[in-house]
Order: C-alpha cells, then sequence, then structure tokens
C-alpha cells in the first residue's frame, strides 16, 4: 500500500511551482492537500484571496499528481492541524521556505517523517512565486508629488494655507518601500484591496483610505499626510488646499490630455538608496511663516506653469518648492542625497526628492524624458495614472 503524502498551502494564486512541489512531493506516495481557508488566510495574510476557497479546491483536485484535497479547519500557519489527525498521514513534505521548527517537532511528535524540498523549477520552466506573481499583478498606483511636501501636516499649515500639487502614477516600475512614493500607505491599501483600487468616487476613495491609515489607536503618534491617500487614488494632476487641518478643505483635478501628456515628457526618476531605518528628516526643522509662504507660492507657480506647459517656469517652481522645503526642514538632504544632487544637477533642469526625502529618488524635470532616460539607463519615465471611462 502506498503512503499518504500531505502537503499544506494557500495555493490563492495556482502556478508551475506550485504544480511542480505537488509533482516532487508525489513521488514519495499518494499525495492529499490541505488548503488554507478564506478566513485563515484573511487572518493570518491580513488580505482577501483572489479565488475562494472552493475555487482553490477545484483548482488543486484537478491536478493529475493530487490523490485528494481539503480545506483546512484549523487557523494560522499550523491550520492543518485538524486535517493531518483526521487523515493521519505518514510523510509532510513542505518546500525549504515553508520550513520551520514548529512543524518538524509537530511531526517527530506524532511520528511522521518530516521532509523538505528545495523549491526548483520544472526543467525548462522559469522559477515562479506566489509573492512575484502578487508584485507583478499588483495594479495599486503611487504618487509624486510635484510642489508643496509638508504643506498637508497642520504644524506647517498653521502659519499659512496653502495648496500641495500631486500626479497619481501607474505602477510600471518597482515601487520600493523608504522611497518617498507613499508606500506605507500604498502598503495600508493593499491590507484592504490588495491588487487594485475599487471603482468609486476617488475623493471618498481617498478619506477611506487616510482614516484607516491613521487609526485612532495608532501609537506612534503620526499623522499620514493627506497627500499621500489624495495622490494615490485621485487619478491625474490633482492639488489639495490645506488650512490648518489634515483634510484639505478643497480638491481640485486637471484630466486635460496635452497636460498631463506633457508632464510625462519632462519628468523622469533616478533611484537612490533607501531613506535609513534610523532616518529623522524632522530633525533640526525651522517651520517660519517665511518659509511656508515660500513653500506655498512656489506650489502656486508651479500649478499655473504646469497648465499653461510652460517649461522653464515648471522648472523654476518645481525647484523653488523643493528649496523651500528643505529650508524648513533641512535634513531632506542626508546620506547619499547629496552625492546624487551634485552628480546630476547639471544634467537636469531642476530636481527633487519625493515625500520627506531622506534618500529614495530624484524626480527630475529634464527638457525631454524619452532622450534622457535613452542616455542615462538608471533613470526610467513615469505613467500618469488617467480616469476610467
Amino acid at each position: 500500500m502506498a503512503k499518504k503524502v500531505f502537503v499544506s498551502g494557500c495555493y490563492d494564486l495556482l502556478h508551475s511551482g506550485h504544480v511542480e512541489f505537488f509533482r516532487q512531493a508525489a513521488q514519495y506516495g499518494d499525495l492529499y492537500v490541505g488548503i488554507g481557508s478564506d478566513a485563515t488566510i484573511l487572518e493570518y495574510k491580513h488580505h482577501k484571496t483572489v479565488y475562494c476557497e472552493q475555487e482553490r479546491l477545484f483548482m488543486v483536485k484537478s491536478i493529475r499528481y493530487v490523490k485528494d484535497a481539503f480545506i483546512n479547519a484549523g487557523h494560522g500557519i499550523m491550520d492543518f492541524i485538524p486535517t493531518v489527525e483526521a487523515l493521519k498521514p505518514d510523510i509532510l513534505v513542505v518546500n525549504e521556505d515553508g520550513a520551520n521548527e514548529e512543524k518538524r517537532r509537530f511531526c517527530e511528535e506524532r511520528g511522521i517523517e518530516y521532509v523538505v524540498l528545495s523549491r526548483e523549477p520544472h526543467e525548462g520552466l522559469e522559477a515562479r512565486s506566489s509573492t512575484s506573481l502578487k508584485q507583478n499583478l499588483c495594479m495599486i498606483p503611487t504618487r509624486l508629488d510635484l510642489a508643496g511636501t509638508w504643506i498637508d501636516q497642520p504644524s506647517v499649515n498653521c502659519f499659512a494655507p496653502g495648496w500641495a500639487i500631486t500626479i497619481s502614477l501607474e505602477p510600471t516600475f518597482e515601487i520600493r518601500d523608504r522611497c518617498g512614493l507613499s508606500t506605507s500607505t500604498r502598503n495600508m491599501i493593499k491590507k484592504i484591496w490588495p491588487y487594485q483600487l475599487p471603482k468609486m468616487d476617488p475623493e471618498m476613495l481617498a478619506k477611506l483610505v487616510f482614516c484607516f491609515e491613521n487609526d485612532p489607536e495608532r501609537s506612534d503618534g503620526i499623522i499620514s499626510g493627506a497627500q499621500d491617500s489624495i495622490g494615490i487614488c485621485v487619478p491625474g494632476l490633482c492639488r489639495h488646499y490645506y488650512n490648518n487641518r489634515f483634510w484639505p478643505e478643497k480638491i481640485e483635478t486637471c484630466y486635460d490630455e496635452p497636460v498631463l501628456s506633457w508632464l510625462e515628457e519632462h519628468l523622469v526618476m533616478i533611484p537612490m538608496e533607501p531613506r535609513k531605518p534610523d532616518c529623522s528628516v524632522v530633525e533640526g526643522k525651522d517651520i517660519t511663516e517665511v518659509k511656508v509662504k515660500a513653500l506655498t507660492k512656489a506650489a502656486d507657480d508651479c500649478w499655473e506653469a504646469i497648465l499653461h506647459r510652460d517649461l522653464s517656469a515648471f522648472a523654476q517652481a518645481y525647484a523653488d518648492s523643493f528649496h523651500a522645503q528643505t529650508a524648513l526642514f533641512p535634513a531632506m538632504i542626508q546620506g547619499c542625497v547629496a552625492d546624487y544632487i551634485e552628480r546630476y544637477k547639471n544634467l537636469v533642469l531642476a530636481y527633487k526628492m519625493p515625500g520627506a526625502g531622506g534618500g529614495g529618488y530624484l524626480a527630475c524635470v529634464v527638457t525631454d524624458a524619452v532622450q534622457f532616460a535613452a542616455e542615462h539607463p538608471e533613470a526610467f519615465r513615469l505613467v500618469i495614472r488617467r480616469p476610467e471611462e
């Protein structure tokens, strides 16, 4: 009689790597598969599944290497315990990513052979993982702040009201953490909607995201600026007006195609090192009315320059906004930032760092984005997200 072999996993985005794992595990005997329930995945991984548990059960059962499959009744990383107790397998197989001491001890206590397989693709196929597939499938946008950064904080806008200007960007490039592209807000969004934003009023969506991220029970006392959620959720070019509050008094958008295309023709980003974990950009801050008004004037000038597609005026206002930001928060420029600025300052029309600075990217205004990216392979162009029809 063949031995009973058991494996367990979510199998939410079933791919060739899973099938190869099943094939290898089935060489030890009749293969039985435990599948994480929708509730377990939501609890353990903090996001909903792409496919419901019954769809995943159907797909796994249909694979020829699988003798039978079940929805695990337990919870957490060891949700397969009730399935194992009912099935009484001879062997439990895991891949090297899923191996841990708790599983090894569990098998030892029950006299189950514990087998760890290396993660290898089937011959001739590309290596696959659910994590990389999800990253490729994730269509949640990010944002680039063009001018007025910091005005969304009441500690700044209490000195003078003003606008922040953002563009919502399609995720056509690797969006790295701690690089000024509102990744903390984007990661919060992924806890609710892992792959794409829901279809609803963008401003209402932005406010929902802002409230979700800024939980009143949040222990660090930090309120993430509204420009992050607005910049991500509101498509196109957007400006938002802050007056001694966290949420803006008004929001204005521009979806004019010639304007959006013009911006894409004159913006590139250059990766730098991420902001260091111990980096504090608020140390040494010097917030005064004069400096805040310089920030708000630069944002006003930037908006007018963009709408008139005046490249010289746009570059000047963009640079003025960055200088105003760093006058308020000098620690924005630290670590590798000064070296990158020195390297590129004579090659671009203007530059700034997205977000709070300290590293990440140089977001640059250039004469011709296509030509600049061709001459500097490290730079990449941006695609502004258009509103859905």
